[in-house]
C-alpha cells in the first residue's frame, strides 16, 4: 500500500522538523511537504497532493483557523488534524467548526500523533482526552439553558434545526448517544442492536447532516439541543 501522505504547517521550523523526523521514520507514513504559515500551505498544496495536514492554530499571515477553512472547501480536500500548544485554545474548537477532523495537543506522546494521523487519515475523528470535557463545555455555554439532561435519548428531540429535517428517530437517537461520547459498541448495548447496525445509522447520519466525521456529529448534537448541558 501507498504510504500516507502528510503535510506539515507550522510557524516553527524546529517543530516542523521534529514532526518530519518521527513521520518519516514510520514505513506507512511520508511526509511531502511543509509550510511556515496558513497561506503558504494554501498555495504549497494547491501543487502538492496530501492526505493529512498537521495544522497549527496560531501563525502570522493567515492562521490554522482560516487556513483550515479554505483548505477544506477545495474538491478531494485532505483531513485535517489541528496541532495546538494548550488545551485552553479556543482556536483547537473553531478549527473544528471549520471543518478540522480533530485536534491534538503538541506535546503528545509520539505513538499517539501517529495513531492519530492514521485514524484521521482512516476517516475517523481524534480528540486529545484533556481537551474533550472543553469541547464540549464551549459548545454547551452557547446554548440556551435546557436543565438536566435526560437519562435516556429523547424521541421528542428538537425539530426545528434544518440539519435534523431528515432524520429518523432512531437516528436521532443514535446522534444524541454519539453527542455523549458513547462508543458504537455501547450505542450497541444500549439500543440492544448489532454494532454493524450502529456503524450503518452513524454513516448515515455523516451523509444526511453533512457532517465530515463524529467529531462534527458531537458538536451537531449539542447546537442543535439533542443534547444539553449538565446543571
Amino acid at each position: 500500500m501507498s504510504p500516507i501522505r502528510v503535510f506539515l504547517v507550522d510557524d516553527q521550523q524546529m517543530v516542523r522538523a521534529g514532526f518530519r523526523m518521527l513521520l518519516d521514520s514510520q514505513p506507512d507514513l511520508e511526509v511531502v511537504g511543509e509550510a511556515g504559515d496558513g497561506q503558504e500551505a494554501l498555495d504549497r498544496l494547491a501543487d502538492v497532493a496530501c492526505d493529512v495536514v498537521l495544522m497549527d492554530v496560531r501563525m502570522p499571515r493567515l492562521d490554522g483557523v482560516e487556513a483550515t477553512r479554505a483548505l477544506v472547501a477545495r474538491p478531494a480536500a485532505p483531513q485535517v488534524l489541528v496541532l495546538t500548544t494548550f488545551d485552553l485554545d479556543e482556536y483547537a474548537f473553531a478549527a473544528i467548526k471549520a471543518g478540522a477532523s480533530g485536534f491534538l495537543l503538541k506535546d503528545a506522546a509520539p505513538p499517539d500523533l501517529l495513531a492519530a494521523v492514521r485514524a484521521v487519515h482512516a476517516g475517523d475523528a481524534v480528540v486529545a482526552p484533556s481537551t474533550t470535557r472543553r469541547l464540549l463545555d464551549h459548545v454547551a455555554a452557547g446554548l440556551p439553558d435546557g436543565g438536566a439532561t435526560p437519562a435516556a435519548p429523547a424521541a421528542s428531540a428538537p425539530a426545528d434545526d434544518a440539519r435534523l429535517a431528515a432524520l429518523t428517530e432512531r437516528e436521532r437517537e443514535v446522534l444524541v448517544l454519539v453527542a455523549r461520547g458513547r462508543s458504537n459498541t455501547e450505542i450497541a448495548a444500549d439500543l440492544v442492536v448489532a454494532e454493524a447496525t450502529v456503524k450503518t445509522h452513524v454513516s448515515r447520519l455523516l451523509q444526511k447532516t453533512g457532517s465530515r466525521d463524529r467529531v462534527h456529529l458531537v458538536v451537531l448534537g449539542h447546537e442543535t439541543g439533542l443534547v444539553t448541558p449538565r446543571p
